[in-house]
């Protein structure tokens, strides 16, 4: 039996439950990337903020000195966690 294009029934649907998996970890992927980007975005405004040259490196100073204690306090808590 000879079916034109788009004509139902379908002899094979797709299976929606693997596109569901494949979207579901496309999303996650694409939320990861999103936070990075938001986040250095927010970073570079801060920097751009800055009236001098030399206030935009004290400040960049600011921010690696506080995602470094941040990194810390995680990666210490991920050791007591075990």
């Amino acid at each position: 039996m000879n079916r034109a294009p788009g004509q139902w029934p379908v002899p094979e649907p797709a299976d929606l439950d693997q596109a569901d998996d494949q979207g579901s970890a496309h999303l996650a992927l694409v939320a990861v990337q999103a936070r990075f980007h938001v986040t250095l975005g927010a970073i570079r405004a801060d920097l751009e903020e800055q009236p001098s040259p030399m206030a935009v490196l004290n400040a960049a100073r600011r921010w690696n000195y506080a995602i470094t204690a941040m990194a810390d306090e995680v990666a210490s808590a991920l050791k007591k966690a075990g």
